[in-house]
Formats: structure tokens, sequence, C-alpha cells
């Protein structure tokens, strides 16, 4: 596809859909489990600085690079690298490593997605027909899902159909038109899920909690730092690729503003709408349901649900808030891979979108089995004592090594490679003078690879996120 046939986002369009990209099982599911996990308040503003001193500006980074060379990851970094004074064209690697990384994160992020649908499906069932406990609590309840192969296959099918199908209709039918529509909808839901749990038990525990300032430990700057990669979409190459779809009217730092802002948002709504829940039991009730539980959105939650006002009808619709939040971050990841198959390959977008999204699901299969369904992949060969099982192998070199690796990389690259000048007159472009260029260089020089060099050093160490 030639620059000047490619698609453009609107100027809104484009913040929805980078918005909905990095909106997703992220700020909703693992977002509050893990502010609950490093103690609330201190957690929180860990993750703020994590934000604007090293998300923010690697995302700026990721648009300007994919807007300057109007291409999708492999063309995008293959090109910017002429303009570098060390490597040249074989910067295009980096593109192939986010491809690889979106690739290999879409195949077992549709699994958890599938979930949504499932729970979905059940909350609603719940609410008309009456809510019963499953025998042996929903805990057995969910371990039991897990263990079903061709259920979890269905679901995560399921997924990657809605995602396969929109990604084919095109960047401004499909993506911008969805995002578009769905985005202002997730967001006054969750304002509204907000709002109700002010009349919640666990109200008032759980502000003070979200808000408690108290001591910050490694594991949270561990955390912090990991978590922005994760909800930004960095070192994946999203970003990249959304911003070869912005125009050149747009101005990139009011737009990274406005994705990170939003982003962060949504997430602390997030947490007020489970804290709320969570503070509004016992504390060993409590502490039995969600010590070192990331799965609490689908073991402990859909109980409590039906023990809140309106209830009934705030379950089906908090799952399905989860699995539209979902749906708008694995197609950014679909669009990633099949961009690349458009612009490098020639290849129709429909067809692209076809077989990339049945290779993704085909690669997600081992995954999808490894919850129990067979013992193989159950028990798939150990990452020292890190991850057992093909899921949890694939998270953790996709969490804790290539999404760093990704993101430190694009860094050292734009902040010390590639001409000041170039990026700046990018980011000046529909934006006029652009005041914080040199805080934002230092931030991209400095903070952000040390940081990033920081967690590496952890994860060699026997730390994983």
């Amino acid at each position: 596809m030639a620059a000047e046939e490619r698609a453009t986002f609107g100027r809104y369009g484009f913040i929805l859909a980078a918005v909905g990209s990095a909106i997703g099982l992220g700020n909703i599911w693992k977002f509050p489990y893990i502010t609950y996990e490093n103690g609330g308040g201190s957690f929180v503003l860990v993750y703020l600085a994590a934000i604007l001193l090293i998300g923010f500006p690697l995302l700026m980074a990721e648009i300007a690079i994919g807007r300057r060379m109007r291409k999708s990851a492999v063309g995008a970094y293959a090109g910017i690298g002429e303009k570098a004074s060390i490597g040249g064209r074989k910067w295009g690697l980096l593109g192939g490593f986010g491809v690889m990384t979106g690739a290999l994160l879409l195949s077992y992020y549709a699994i958890i997605a599938g979930w949504t649908v499932f729970y979905l499906g059940k909350t609603i069932a719940w609410s008309t027909g009456g809510f019963d406990v499953p025998e042996g609590g929903l805990g057995s309840y969910f371990g039991g899902f897990l263990a079903q192969g061709p259920t979890q296959l269905l679901f995560q099918g399921v997924f990657m159909v809605f995602t396969t199908a929109l990604v084919a209709l095109g960047v401004t039918k499909g993506i911008e038109r969805f995002t578009k529509a769905v985005m202002p909808v997730l967001g006054v839901v969750l304002l509204l899920l907000a709002i109700n749990s002010v009349r919640a038990p666990g109200f008032g525990e759980a502000m003070g909690f979200l808000f408690h300032i108290g001591p910050i430990t490694s594991n949270a700057l561990l955390e912090a730092v990991g978590h922005a990669f994760f909800t930004l979409s960095l070192g994946m190459a999203a970003m990249v690729t959304y911003g070869s779809y912005v125009g050149r009217d747009q101005s990139i730092p009011k737009a990274g503003l406005m994705i990170a802002l939003f982003d962060t948002v949504i997430a602390l709504l997030a947490c007020v709408v489970m804290f709320s829940i969570i503070f509004g039991v016992p504390e060993i009730a409590r502490a039995e349901s969600f010590g070192r539980s990331a799965t609490i959105l689908f073991t402990a939650l859909p109980e409590m649900f039906y023990d809140l006002p309106l209830g009934s009808l705030l379950a089906p619709i908090f799952y399905a808030l989860v699995g539209l939040a979902a749906l708008t971050s694995t197609i950014s990841l679909l669009e990633v891979v099949v961009s690349y198959f458009v612009d490098q390959k020639s290849w129709p977008r429909k067809k692209a979108a076809m077989i990339v999204g049945g290779g993704v699901f085909l690669l997600g299969i081992p995954s999808a089995m490894s919850l129990g369904a067979s013992e193989f992949w159950t028990n798939f060969p150990v990452v020292g004592s890190r991850a057992t099982g093909a899921f949890s192998v694939v998270d953790y070199f996709v969490s804790n090594w290539f999404l760093p690796i990704g993101g430190l990389a694009t860094a050292i690259l734009a902040g010390w490679f590639i001409k000041a000048e170039v990026l700046k007159d990018e980011l000046e472009l529909g934006h006029g003078t652009f005041k914080w260029f040199k805080a934002w260089q230092f931030a991209l020089r400095v903070i952000a690879p040390v940081a990033i060099i920081w967690i590496l050093i952890q994860v060699v160490g026997g730390k994983a996120f």
C-alpha cells in the first residue's frame, strides 16, 4: 500500500483507537489486582510516576516513528533506521520482533478474553434465573471450566472471530468505527458503576486503601514499571502501527497525553468498582478469596455482585464492559501483524486478517490446553521455578522479556541514534513548538533505559511480573 493511499484515522478516531488498545484486561483485571497486592495508594503513586517518566515518553516515540514513516512496524523501523547513526535498515528487525511479540501476546490474551464472554453468559443466566453458588464454590467451578479444553478453544475462537472481522473491515470502517462507538459507552458504563459503588458497604474502606500512602517496596516498583509497558501497549509495535495511520495535522504530544490520561483514569475507576466489592466482605473471607489470586474476576467477584444493590443488573453489564475492553485491545494486537502482511507482502487486507487470525488461534491452542485439559501442555517445560505450562511460559517471556526489550531498543534508537531534529520536527508537526522536547529527550535517553535495564536485571535475578 503506497503511503499516499494509506488509511488515516480521524482526529478523535486515533485517540479513541489508541485508548482502546491501551484499555483492556490490563486495566480492569490486572491493575486492580496488582494494586491490591502492592498496598494501594503507594503503588498508585509509583505507577503514575512510571507512566509519566517512562510510558508517556516511549508512547510518543512509537507514535512519532509510525507517523514519520507511514508504514507498519517492520517498514517503519527499517525506514527510520536509515536516519539513525548506526544500524541502518537492520532496525527493521526490531519491527519484526514487535510483530512476533504481538502475535504471541494475542495468542493467550484471546483465551482470557474468551473467559469474559463465558462469564457474561453465566451472569445473564444467573441474573434471570437466580444466582446459585456452584457446588464446591466459584473457585472450583472456574478451575473445572479451565480444564475443559474444547470449551476453552470455543470461547477463544469466538473472540478471535470478532477480532478478525473488525480488522478485516479496515482501519476506518472497522477499527476506528468500532472504537468510536464503543469507547464512549465503555467509559460511561464504568463511571456509572463507580458512582454506584458509593452505595457498596466497602466503599469507604476501599477509598482509604486506594489513597493510603505507605512504604514502597521494590516489588511495587517492578510491578509499576512493568505494567506501564503492558497497559500502554508499548514494546510490541502497536503504537508504531497505529501511529502510521495518524494525520499530519494531529498533535502527537496532545494525543499521547490524552491516551495516557484516559488509560490511567479508567484503571483507577476499575479499582474503585472492584475494591468497593472486595472490601465489602469480612477480612478473613477477603484473605481467602483474594490472596495471590489474579483470577478474582472469575472466582470471587460474581458472587459478590449478587450481594450488591442492583447486583443482578450490574453483573452482566460489568462483564460486557470487560469483554468490550478486551476486544479493543485484541484488534490492535492483530492489526500489528496484519499490517505487516498488507504493507510488506502486499496481501489484501481481508486475506491477511483471516490467515493471521487463524494462525494466531492455532498458536494459542497449546496455551488453551495447558490449563488442565492436556497433561503434556499443562506440565510444559518449566522456566526455572517461574512458569509451568504453555500459557504461563508464553506469558512469562512476553511480559518479562519481550516487552521490556522492545521498549528498551526503541528508547535507545529514538533517544540516541536518531538525530534529535528528526523526531523534534515530527512532534511539532500539527502541534507547534514543543517546549518540553529536552525533558522528553532526557526521559527517553536516560530515565526509560535505566528503568528498563533495572527490570531486566530483576528478571535475571529471579523476579517476575
